[in-house]
């Protein structure tokens, strides 16, 4: 063979070239471009838990959990001629806690094959991820990327914010159906998290809108054209019309990086991907901010002014399906999310004012009843409970009128964490000594639920919804649940169970041994507290119990 005169020809002898390929991987496979291996070699045992002889043959996608599947064959599907993808960290099926950072080169004139690395991996991180498709909760989303992020300073890659619209996407799964729609919703979710940063930075934050955390460099138009190519399979021939956008994450504070991405999401949740997307992070937060402020305005006026109602929805005796109280729940003369609306109370100092005036009307409701059985719970922050003033207020007004005793319940929520633990237990238990119960809210919602339990002394932990449903599949959720009851009654602490909406649910609930009960199942929000619904089932029960009185302690 002859060469131009100066080209120097390189020989590498096999042994090697495999000596450079494992100083950076634990392991190597071939596989072709259905996932089939060709060849395996390495350390299988020690990161997959099997013989590397016994690979060739079987599908790669057998290797890994099946919420991880759909990624993976979203990486090999959207691998071009000569094309090399970033590790994903993958979960290794039947070993639990193991994982594996799976890199693949699709090498040119190379038959389809493609060539993968394994390096052994820590497992990644699963606050708020979904059992089903893998993909992030926005606060799951918000905790990922910090600690990403934290990773990236310390080896100096840049990282971005896409932001995804997979137009059509709702509308193609109802048409394909309740099976193929399904099978859609799988594959794109595992596309997406293929394009994310590890495969672990990936989010759902509203119908057909994602986001991920990725590494910088590559033009967003590339990635959707991967995107779409990936999930057309799965499509049926309905078109899918995606588009992204993405914005540099900057450095600075961890806190203003916490501000400027939670803000830069509510401005891409509610005005999507607009004419003129922003090109940094912090125009992002300042288009979303100078829209927060017009709201926290209104909001001012709307809490100042009282223009805001309370609906009540029953909370029952598992066991008879009577109501023992009914929680009052603010509704917003505009009609807009209450959760939204007291986040942003808290974001801008208005949740005391707005915490109080919804005790005022609770307290008057109390007031109002002739009978004086009616029992009613109240919203109050964890921001608020932990302020002097704002109890000082509450005692004042519980003091004033003796016949609140055991009638008024205050329930503490997580949505906003509590600086001093110590000044919020001083504060419940004062409010405790006068004939209040307290309830610990969305307990599980928040990362410092157990914290929470262990430092505050309350009458009633009740369990976050999403956590209630899972107790009929009898997932890893429900077993949460269950081992929380058995905690609460080993510290005699009663339990109520959220979103309880169908008998299943109620029954497992039941079993688990839960005390209360909230939920559809029982009736929705009403503007005036009514009498649940019995359950058909607990009839006879209610029978034999008709006029017993009902306690929480």
């Amino acid at each position: 063979m002859r060469y131009a005169p100066g080209v120097h020809v390189l020989s590498i002898a096999a042994r090697r070239l495999l000596g450079l390929a494992f100083a950076n991987a634990d392991m190597l496979i071939e596989i072709e471009s259905g996932g089939v291996v060709l060849l395996a070699l390495g350390a299988a045992q020690a990161i997959l838990g099997v013989d590397a002889a016994g690979l060739v043959g079987q599908s790669v996608h057998d290797l890994v959990v099946e919420a991880d599947r759909p990624m993976l064959s979203a990486l090999i599907a959207g691998l071009d001629d000569g094309a090399r993808r970033a590790p994903l960290v993958v979960r290794v099926a039947g070993q639990p806690g193991r994982a594996v950072a799976f890199t693949a080169r699709r090498l040119p004139e190379n038959e389809g094959r493609i060539s993968c690395a394994l390096l052994s991996a820590a497992a990644p991180p699963a606050a708020g991820s979904s059992a089903s498709d893998g993909l992030l909760s926005r606060d799951g989303f918000e905790a990922v990327t910090k600690s990403l992020m934290d990773a990236a300073k310390a080896t100096g890659q840049q990282l971005e914010l896409a932001m995804v619209e997979m137009n059509g996407l709702t509308d193609a799964s109802a048409l394909l159906g309740p099976e193929a729609g399904a099978a859609l919703e799988r594959q794109v979710a595992g596309a997406l998290r293929a394009e994310s940063l590890q495969g672990s930075g990936a989010a759902k934050v509203g119908d057909d809108r994602f986001v991920l955390l990725r590494e910088q460099g590559e033009n967003p138009a590339t990635m959707i054209k991967r995107l779409t190519r990936v999930v057309a399979t799965c499509a049926g021939g309905q078109s899918l019309g995606a588009a992204a956008h993405a914005v540099p994450m900057e450095s600075g504070s961890p806190a203003r990086l916490a501000r400027a991405l939670r803000y830069a999401l509510d401005d891409f949740i509610e005005q999507g991907l607009k004419d003129v997307p922003p090109i940094t992070l912090s125009q992002a937060m300042d288009r979303s901010v100078r829209r927060t402020l017009t709201k926290a305005g209104e909001l001012g006026a709307a809490v100042s002014q009282r223009r805001f109602t309370l609906a009540y929805q029953p909370v029952v005796n598992i066991q008879t399906g009577i109501a023992h109280h009914h929680e009052a729940l603010v509704r917003f003369e505009d009609g807009g999310s209450p959760f939204t609306m007291v986040r942003m109370a808290e974001e801008f100092d208005l949740i005391e004012e707005l915490d109080q005036a919804v005790v005022e009307q609770v307290i008057r409701q109390l007031k109002g009843d002739r009978t004086g059985k009616l029992r009613l719970a109240a919203n109050i922050s964890g921001r608020s409970i932990g302020s002097e003033i704002f109890v000082a207020g509450l005692e004042r007004m519980i003091k004033a009128d003796a016949r609140l005793k055991d009638r008024l319940i205050f329930e503490v929520t997580e949505s906003a964490a509590i600086d001093d633990l110590d000044v919020a237990n001083r504060h419940i238990q004062s409010l405790r000594g006068l004939g209040c119960k307290v309830c610990l809210d969305d307990f599980g919602a928040g990362a410092a639920s157990f914290a929470y339990l262990q430092r505050l002394s309350v009458d009633v932990v009740k369990i976050d919804g999403r956590y209630v449903r899972d107790l009929a599949s009898d997932g890893r959720d429900g077993a949460l649940v269950r081992h929380l009851v058995q905690l609460c009654k080993e510290l005699k602490v009663k339990t109520v169970a959220e979103m309880v909406e169908t008998p299943e649910i109620e029954d497992a609930a039941r079993k688990a041994g839960v005390d209360f009960a909230q939920g559809w199942l029982y009736g929705r929000p009403a503007d005036r507290p009514e009498a649940a619904i019995v359950r058909e089932t607990l009839a006879p029960i209610v029978a034999r119990r008709a006029g017993t009185k009902e306690h929480w302690g």
